[in-house]
């Protein structure tokens, strides 16, 4: 095989895809660097599952214009170290090619050490036995075997056996994977998808996955899970903050270098990727309210994702409070500061979204469960702050936060969030550099901006502005209005979103309750991506009660 089209690239995109999500699982397991989170496989699978979808929408004859589907569909969906580093080698390939129609091996060979290049420039301070490693030494060898071996097939198969080969010495390079005893997770991911795009190539079978029965196999004997080596204490950025912004005219004038000084400050981990129209931010901080703000300088914010890496590593070692002390270390993690932000909320999942994102202290109140004035004034006074923004995410609890506002003897204001879509998009809206009057304007500014939308249930028959209403249908309710009521959660969930969506919509949050399967959620996502193709869809389990979803939309 002497000459690559876009068809075939293509088919590998898909089979390399295809695998890495078979064995996302087992990449998981391997995860410990650089912080031991459990979720570089997941990260990976969900990167390259975003580029094979662009690329299978967009494909051509011509390399260059799928290779270039593939880059955009990966910088949009890139998600964690190692996927947005997977999403610059195939950037970086993509630039390589975008003026081909066909490749050669020799062409090949250079696009994917392009791609090696420009992923190293992405990385502000690049660590050899990583992902970065397996992608350089397996684009060097197909360089050298392209000097001499024109069937594409022979120099993507030696890419692969590089690729394994350095995947195999990373333990060798990165002491931590030694002393675990795995190797790299990103690398791992990233032979996966080679190992797809050569069975394509040749015609043969993907190969099965690998099954993750124990992790005996995978670790030293006196490490029970590869994340054990570490205590959650010991992660010093805790967390995983990763968003978009797309730039807009009248707003602070971008420029790379100093952008990316700038971010460094705020964590490790930092990679930025940009172009004419957007740049991507993956930095691992204390303070992910800071950096997102900093961010919105520069224009409008798309993707945030916001992950507590302290509570996925407790998840995955196992670290769990006697039941009896729970609430006591709760009050003990805690953290004091200058400035706080106090919200209410129902649901755990929805409760760590909001702490993800920059809640100092989340009370569990809501519908049915307004927390009093004395409850909002006693957690104030739990995180210890000098200035307070409240926000009580609930039409019923307004009046109750500003009584607490009163009665404190700090400085304090209530940002009258009425839904959990609001109360979002004012916590990403906070200034810790702004006064506190400043913030409470700029923050209900933030959250006018938003759309709110919920499904929930009637307790009784009842007719409500002319619509029918029986006990058990799912309510339909968009802005606080019910626009419909059904006995159907998918036909009410579906014309809540078609009711709310518009042209002009950019950013769809799905929030789905603690009643509502994996599995229920991932159907309505699909309806939405395939009457919705235009807009990003952000899914997270809030295992909120009542609501069976709660929607956003921007």
């Amino acid at each position: 095989m002497k000459s690559l089209d876009g068809i075939k690239f293509a088919e590998m995109v898909e089979a390399g895809s295809r695998h890495l999500s078979q064995n996302a699982e087992y990449v998981d397991s391997l995860n410990v660097f650089p912080v031991p989170d459990g979720d570089t496989g997941t990260n990976m699978n969900l990167s390259m599952t975003s580029g094979a979808k662009e690329t299978a929408a967009h494909k051509t004859e011509s390399i260059g214009n799928t290779a270039q589907a593939l880059s955009k569909g990966l910088l949009m969906g890139a998600r964690g170290n190692s996927g947005v580093i997977l999403s610059q080698l195939f950037r970086g390939f993509g630039k390589a090619v975008e003026k081909e129609d066909t490749l050669d091996s020799i062409k090949f060979a250079q696009a994917l050490k392009h791609g090696v290049d420009t992923a190293y420039k992405a990385v502000m301070k690049p660590v050899e036995g990583t992902i970065l490693t397996v992608a350089r030494v397996a684009a060097e060898k197909a360089v050298e075997v392209a000097e001499h071996e024109q069937d594409i097939r022979v120099v993507m198969e030696e890419t692969l056996t590089a690729a394994k080969e350095a995947l195999a010495q990373t333990p060798e390079m990165l002491p931590v994977l030694k002393e675990v005893g795995v190797v790299d997770s990103g690398g791992q991911g990233l032979v996966f998808v080679y190992e797809g795009f050569t069975a394509v190539l040749k015609g043969e079978e993907i190969p099965t996955a690998t099954v993750v029965e124990s992790l005996d196999d995978l670790v030293n004997a006196e490490h029970h899970k590869a994340q054990d080596f570490m205590d959650t204490s010991e992660i010093v950025y805790g967390y995983c903050t990763e968003f978009m912004v797309r730039f807009e005219e009248g707003k602070k004038p971008f420029d790379e270098e100093s952008f990316r000084n700038d971010m460094s400050k705020f964590g490790d981990s930092l990679l930025v990727i940009s172009d004419d129209e957007v740049v991507k931010i993956h930095v691992h901080s204390e303070t992910p309210g800071e950096v997102i703000s900093y961010g919105h300088q520069y224009g409008s914010l798309v993707k945030i994702k916001v992950d507590n890496m302290r509570l996925q590593h407790t998840a995955i070692v196992g670290e769990d409070h006697p039941q009896g002390d729970t609430k006591k270390a709760a009050e003990k993690e805690v953290k004091k500061h200058p400035y706080a932000i106090v919200t209410v909320a129902m649901g755990e999942g929805v409760a760590r979204l909001l702490e993800s994102i920059g809640a100092s202290y989340v009370i569990e109140g809501g519908q049915t469960m307004n927390p009093s004035t004395e409850d909002i004034v006693n957690a104030v006074k739990k995180v210890g702050a000098e200035k307070v923004l409240i926000l009580p995410n609930n039409k019923n609890i307004v009046m109750a936060a500003e009584q607490a506002a009163e009665l404190l003897d700090i400085e304090a204001a209530v940002v009258p969030t009425k839904t959990i879509p609001q109360g979002l998009a004012a916590v990403l809206a906070f200034n810790p550099d702004q006064t506190v009057e400043e913030n409470k304007k700029h923050m209900a500014n933030a959250s006018t901006n938003v759309k709110s939308g919920q499904i929930t249930f009637a307790v009784r028959d009842t007719t409500i502005d002319g619509i029918e209403i029986h006990k058990d249908d799912f309510m339909a309710i968009n802005e606080g209005s019910i626009i419909q009521a059904t006995p159907s959660l998918k036909v009410a969930s579906e014309l809540l979103l078609s009711d709310m969506i518009d042209e002009e919509s950019e950013i769809v949050t799905v929030l789905y309750g603690e009643d509502i399967k994996k599995e229920t959620a991932d159907e309505l996502i699909h309806f939405i991506e395939e009457k919705y193709p235009d807009v990003e869809v952000e899914v997270h389990n809030g295992k909120q009660p009542l609501y069976p979803y709660i929607f956003s939309v921007e």
